[in-house]
């Protein structure tokens, strides 16, 4: 019977990427596992039929002969090969990442740390940690240095990490023989799965030490410094090297992270380096025009000049009184708007100054001199 064609197997064009024909494979890979169909005959078939596909459509060398000459270019290359060949290497890893085995085709790969006596379980890098640090948005603007605490995993000094009492090392694993894993036969592949002795590390320890019970690290808190940068906002992240939990076995430490999460103020809002803000004006300010004070955030005063005959909603500009460009210079702008107040009490006198120029509205709205009225009115 003449072979179907790689790509139709795949599911894939044949100007597929090495990425799509990638997640082809492992979509079929999952569907066709022979653990998810026991004792189906096709689906096993249709597994190594994809599994054959891709080892030569992953290889490029591989890939152009299958292109040119079809099945007949790679006759004696990767899609003859068996089970296990090097051909196939591609494939074990991905089966490992979908399934967690060890080697799905019994051809070995990963590192074997078998042996009698005693053994060393293989070091693994510590988890990486998060503090969510809140500040105030003058803290952002002018940055800052923080005290915090971190509850962390750290490495028993009693042990140095390795969980064995003084004087003593762990031993080697019995049942899996030091590799961490047993393997099981299921139908042509050889499958393997993590000890459920050792769980994995390949290592049993026989005498605990006393200060962890044998886990190696001990849970404590760690006070330090950090310095936050002018600029940062919510959701920016600082990145501590080396100071998250330690790694397992005397494994390297994984890192800290800092997420900052700045305040609402109740003055400010802020959009990306610019400030925004708004500001009361009287009627007649606005109506007349004046210079009103305006506080930034730095808390410095600054005059902004209304112009005569100024609408509420009208938005100022000053410039470079905004927040710092993180990792830059300078800084961006305050947009003030104006709000015009309606009073909502009178004296005597400004309610009859009110009714005088009620009156001349009323007769003259369409004066062109109006707003000269309105000066002489209000002095």
């Amino acid at each position: 019977m003449s072979k179907r064609d790689y790509y139709e197997i795949l599911g894939v064009g044949r100007n597929s990427t090495e990425q799509e024909i990638k997640s082809a494979y492992r979509r079929l890979a999952v569907k066709f596992h022979p653990d998810k169909n026991p004792g189906d005959a096709e689906a096993e078939e249709r597994f190594k039929e994809a599994a054959e596909a891709y080892s030569v459509l992953s290889d490029a060398d591989q890939r152009g002969r299958y292109d040119r000459f079809g099945h007949a270019g790679v006759a004696n290359g990767a899609g003859a090969r068996g089970w296990g060949q090097p051909g196939f290497s591609g494939i074990e890893d991905i089966l490992g990442d979908l399934f967690g085995f060890f080697d799905v085709f019994g051809g070995g790969g990963g590192s074997s740390r078998a042996g009698s006596g005693r053994a060393q379980a293989a070091a693994q890098r510590g988890a990486d940690l998060r503090y969510d640090l809140e500040i105030s948005l003058e803290e952002s603007s002018t940055g800052m240095s923080a005290s915090i605490r971190i509850p962390r995993l750290e490495a028993c000094d009693l042990c140095r990490g390795s969980g064995a009492a003084e004087g003593t090392q762990p031993d080697t694993c019995a049942t899996c023989g030091g590799t961490g894993h047993v393997r099981y036969q299921q139908g042509f592949f050889s499958v393997a799965r993590t000890c459920s002795t050792c769980r994995g590390t390949g290592t049993v320890i026989r005498t605990p030490c006393q200060n962890c019970q044998g886990a190696g690290r001990l849970e404590r808190e760690k006070t330090m410094d950090v310095r936050i940068p002018a600029g940062v906002e919510t959701g920016s992240r600082l990145r501590l090297p080396n100071e998250g939990e330690s790694g397992a076995n005397g494994g390297p430490p994984g890192d800290l992270y800092v997420v900052i999460h700045v305040k609402e103020h109740e003055t400010f809002e802020r959009q990306a380096n610019n400030l925004y803000a708004s500001v009361p004006v009287t009627f007649t300010q606005a109506a007349l025009g004046a210079e009103i004070p305006v506080t930034t955030l730095a808390g410095e005063p600054q005059q902004l000049k209304v112009p005569a005959g100024t609408q509420t909603g009208t938005v100022f500009r000053l410039k470079g009184q905004g927040m710092p460009i993180l990792s830059g210079r300078g800084k961006g702008d305050l947009f003030v708007s104006v709000t015009v107040m309606t009073p909502a009490t009178l004296t005597r006198e400004q309610r009859k100054l009110l009714e005088q120029l009620a009156e001349i509205e009323e007769t003259d709205l369409a004066d062109k001199g109006l707003l000269n009225k309105v000066r002489n009115i209000f002095g």
